[in-house]
């Protein structure tokens, strides 16, 4: 179960660049730059693949416990930093389609 966190954890990762090539892709050939959907197509993937890997490469790799635990300080504070740009940029799409 571990390897296949870690392998949703690369998928994901390799997700996060597709987004980002297809992003850069569509404002090269003309079209108007959407914040909010680079931050879903690209940035949400990469830091959630980031925190998947950073979850399990400790254990898998047979880490002391003082890095196992700096790792999951890291993690814990890379969940909160992704939930709070998700909720920032789901709120300025709201105010954008409001107003």
């Amino acid at each position: 179960m571990d390897w296949s966190v870690l392998a949703l954890g690369c998928a994901l990762v390799l997700t996060s660049l597709g987004g980002w090539w297809w992003e850069r892709t569509k404002v090269q050939k003309g079209a108007r730059p959407d914040r909010s959907r680079r931050f879903f197509a690209a940035w949400l993937p990469l830091l959630m693949g980031v925190e998947s890997i950073g979850a399990k490469m400790p254990h898998l790799l047979h880490a002391p416990y003082f890095v196992a635990m700096i790792v999951a300080a890291l993690n814990f504070v890379l969940i909160f930093t992704v939930a709070a740009l998700a909720f920032w940029m789901l709120r300025e799409r709201n105010l954008r389609t409001d107003g």
